[in-house]
């Protein structure tokens, strides 16, 4: 005998189409209608699945731009002192006084003091050494030489790194060096690779948090239910899941950029991976110049750093204080007072 009983058809089981995603590396993927729907991250390019950055080498931007954070730029900006000019050859910016002035290009020009009648001849008058030389008069000849930490010869000195472009990719070019950027960039219990030039942070296995600032232990989470779609955390590098409606996603934590199923980097970590005119703080890009000189100097934010001059007509210490020239060179006007004389008879 057959016994029949009514049952509760079970609840369809929510899907997710976006996950996983099949959108592609610096892709997004949204859900309209139960369909996925894919499109590239903000400042990428191309179509999912096939999403890139604008560049990664300086290569892939046209001569007269280099490849700055992804994106192809005008690399003279903040490269040269406001007096002198900039020239863009092969994706490295070329600092040089103009015509009839001399100094340096990284700091000031300034016009050439011409005498009507010289005493002696110098050879180093003009310099015939190139930039980034020294020259020295030997035996009334020109002796060039490179300037400390330049590489290269004379006429052909250079500082060994420019952007980024001209190390290796495991290195960042930082003061003109090519360093490891891995170093003193993640938290404590991080662990960093180098990417393109740029460290990228993440926390060690069995940690969570924010891997530029603080890595904590993560508990244990034994109430484990399948069900949720977060669970294990599908998410890449400094992204979380967010969950709503039964349906998860993976977002770049607050200030960061991405992929959130791959990695998300803030803003900048290094100098490098911002504009020569603007520095990075606190993983921003910033005008660093704020406050940084004194009275009567102005400041100009080069190859990253606040660089500070005291303005035309005035001279001094520009962190501290300027003050007004007097030009020597201008006549003292005597003043001669006329006596009357009076002869006794």
């Amino acid at each position: 005998m057959l016994i029949c009983t009514s049952f509760e058809p079970l609840a369809p089981i929510a899907t997710n189409p976006c996950q996983p995603s099949n959108c592609g590396p610096y892709s997004q993927c949204r859900v309209a209608n139960g369909v996925a729907i894919c499109s590239c991250l903000p400042n990428y390019i191309g179509t999912p699945p096939s999403c890139r950055p604008e560049c990664q080498t300086s290569s892939e931007c046209s001569q007269n731009e280099a490849c700055i954070n992804q994106r192809c730029l005008n690399p003279c900006p903040g490269s040269c002192s406001s007096t002198a000019k900039c020239q863009v050859i092969n994706h490295a910016p070329i600092c040089a006084c103009p015509s009839g002035q001399t100094g340096n290009p990284f700091i000031r020009c300034y016009n050439e003091v011409l005498q009507d009648t010289p005493l002696d001849t110098n050879p180093c008058q003009p310099s015939p050494c190139g930039p980034y030389s020294q020259c020295r008069n030997i035996n009334d000849q020109a002796s060039c030489s490179c300037l400390p930490n330049m590489i290269g010869h004379p006429p052909n000195c250079r500082p060994e790194c420019l952007t980024n472009n001209d190390c290796s990719a495991k290195h960042s070019c930082m003061n003109q060096k090519c360093i490891d950027p891995c170093i003193g960039a993640c938290s404590i219990n991080a662990e960093c690779r180098v990417v393109g030039h740029i460290p990228m942070c993440h926390c060690r296995d069995g940690f969570i948090g924010d891997p530029f600032s603080e890595c904590n232990e993560k508990q244990q989470d034994y109430s484990v239910d399948v069900k949720k779609p977060c669970s294990g955390n599908p998410c890449g590098v400094n992204a979380y899941c967010k969950e709503q409606n039964g349906v998860g996603a993976c977002v770049c934590m607050d200030d960061f950029t991405g992929n959130p199923y791959d990695m998300c980097r803030p803003q900048c970590i290094l100098n490098s991976d911002c504009p020569s005119h603007l520095a990075c703080v606190k993983n921003k890009c910033k005008n660093n110049c704020d406050g940084t000189c004194g009275l009567n100097a102005d400041c100009q934010m080069i190859n990253h750093n606040p660089v500070c001059n005291c303005i035309i007509g005035y001279t001094g210490d520009p962190y501290r204080h300027c003050q007004y020239q007097r030009d020597e060179r201008k006549p003292l006007i005597k003043i001669q007072k006329k006596f009357k004389i009076k002869r006794c008879r």
